[in-house]
């Protein structure tokens, strides 16, 4: 198949306004798919004929640039009639699409809509009267419009059908059915998809002409920076576990997936019980109500957003530190759809699994599936977490910027705390901020290392070393166990815990190679 390497390449030839669009957006130079999807729709002019198109990726891996870039090039902008639709599953990722679109036409006169339930259609109607080139929608709302006569698909030259799996899980394959018998035989059709479930395979049947398949590889572009680990507990120890780990992450912002709505509004309540910024996607959940709780999240007044596979597709928010699996999903491609929200653009994510012993078997199909070791990992200890909880409090003191204005009020300041010696005066400092964490964890039960096999290494006594570089310096868990392999030289040398924090780090090491280190 063909491909392309930068945006500028001579086999593209793509228009001068829509190239200034590409790079406003921040593309600067195609992604896996894009480099074969792109070219393989935009030289379809000099090919002669429309090729099909399925395309197995995962979020963030660039699939809306993947369809959106070449689709625009081929706009005929003279022709003010619906030339392609775009069928997604759910309300955010319509918008989203169409806020890509947007950017990539920001100097072009393209026309684009977006058509979703859960809103007026009144004005839905009023900006597709005006014209439109391309139409971003939700099955149902289409249908709406098309039966009002509002939209006409008589003339569409492409169809793109993006999350397809998501909407076949949703219910809409008699809608998807309705939708494409309204358009032309000889259309373009696009099917993107992250999973390939029978079903889908059905509609390229039916619906496409051997089409030609582009598969990105099933981990995410981002994968490469995702940590991934297990914690092995009991069933009702399930929301203490999840507890620890966010106590644990002091600057956690992520996403806990569940499996069921149920269980998704027990553990957000739960969440927001215990003082933490948490919400719920589910969905039970109003278009309204959705649309507040994703507002709070993008601008981070909530920290740990607790949602159900279904309500988080088309989700699309950067800088998510932490993915952690409440449950395991039925589908282990599904994991690795939910790891891939995390570690975009470069950065460092983790995806956290917590298991019990009967999860053991599915744990190392994932691991062959994303062809990366998932680490077990112990439930962290209270003085852990206190440990961990207190330096990020003198972190976050020391970092915090000091106001002029403080200057006047210092001499009454001095005259109260001139009684305390420096460290009680420290002690009264952090317990003002830290005595939530040392009440709870004073008398909390210990987690019991409930994994099948227990190691013998377990057992072994270790010392635990600080390094004054973490997360800014670029440092992972694995620069700190390369280092190690490499200075002792020696196997089978037992290598604990490590903690990596934006400005240092702990691990911790078998007592024996405490000289050595």
């Amino acid at each position: 198949s063909k491909s392309i390497t930068t945006w500028e390449d001579e086999k593209l030839d793509l228009k001068a306004n829509l190239l200034r669009g590409i790079y406003a957006y921040g593309f600067e130079k195609p992604s896996p798919i894009q480099k074969t999807a792109v070219p393989t729709m935009v030289l379809e002019r000099r090919d002669g004929h429309r090729k099909d198109i399925i395309a197995q990726a995962q979020s963030g891996t660039g699939k809306t640039g993947a369809f959106g870039i070449p689709i625009i090039e081929k706009i005929n902008i003279e022709q003010n009639y619906t030339q392609c639709i775009i069928l997604c599953p759910t309300r955010e990722l319509c918008i989203q699409i169409k806020k890509d679109l947007d950017l990539f036409a920001k100097y072009m006169d393209t026309k684009i809509n977006a058509v979703y339930g859960g809103t007026d259609i009144k004005s839905q109607i009023k900006s597709l009267e005006k014209g439109n080139h391309i139409i971003v929608g939700t099955p149902g709302r289409v249908i709406d419009l098309i039966k009002r006569r509002k939209i006409s698909l008589k003339r569409i030259n492409k169809v793109v059908m993006d999350e397809a799996d998501e909407m076949l899980n949703m219910g809409f394959k008699k809608d998807i059915d309705t939708i494409l018998s309204n358009t032309p035989k000889d259309k373009q059709t696009l099917l993107f998809s992250a999973t390939m479930p029978k079903e889908v395979l059905k509609i390229s049947k039916n619906y496409m002409k051997k089409p030609h398949m582009i598969e990105v590889s099933k981990r995410n572009e981002g994968a490469k920076n995702i940590t991934h680990s297990y914690y092995i507990v009991g069933n009702k120890e399930r929301y203490s576990a999840l507890k620890r780990l966010c106590d644990f992450n002091p600057n956690i912002y992520g996403i806990v997936f569940c499996r069921t709505r149920r269980e998704c509004k027990e553990v957000s309540s739960k969440l927001m019980e215990d003082g933490y910024n948490a919400d719920a996607l589910h969905g039970d959940l109003s278009q309204s109500q959705r649309d507040y709780v994703m507002s709070k999240f993008r601008q981070k007044n909530i920290e740990i957003l607790v949602a159900t596979d279904v309500a988080a597709r088309g989700l699309d928010v950067n800088d998510i530190s932490h993915i952690i699996n409440y449950n395991l999903p039925d589908d282990n491609e599904v994991y690795i759809h939910r790891s891939g929200r995390t570690a975009r653009a470069n950065k460092k994510g983790e995806s956290i699994i917590i298991a019990t012993d009967r999860n053991l078997r599915k744990l190392k199909e994932i691991e062959k599936m994303i062809n990366k070791k998932i680490i077990s990992s112990e439930i962290p200890t209270g003085d852990m977490i206190c440990e961990k909880q207190l330096l990020n409090l003198i972190e976050k003191v020391i970092k915090s910027p000091i106001d002029n204005q403080i200057e006047k009020y210092l001499p009454t300041i001095i005259e109260k705390l001139e009684h305390l010696d420096k460290k009680t005066l420290i002690k009264h400092f952090v317990s003002v901020e830290f005595n939530r964490f040392l009440s709870f964890y004073k008398n909390a039960n210990e987690f019991k290392n409930n994994s099948k096999k227990k190691s013998k290494k377990s057992k072994t006594k270790t010392v635990r070393f600080h390094m004054n570089i973490g997360k800014k310096n670029g440092v992972g868990a694995q620069h700190i166990l390369g280092l190690l392999n490499d200075k002792i030289q020696k196997r089978n040398v037992f290598i604990g815990k490590i903690d990596i924090m934006k400005s240092f780090s702990f691990f911790e090491i078998e007592k024996e190679y405490k000289a050595d280190i």
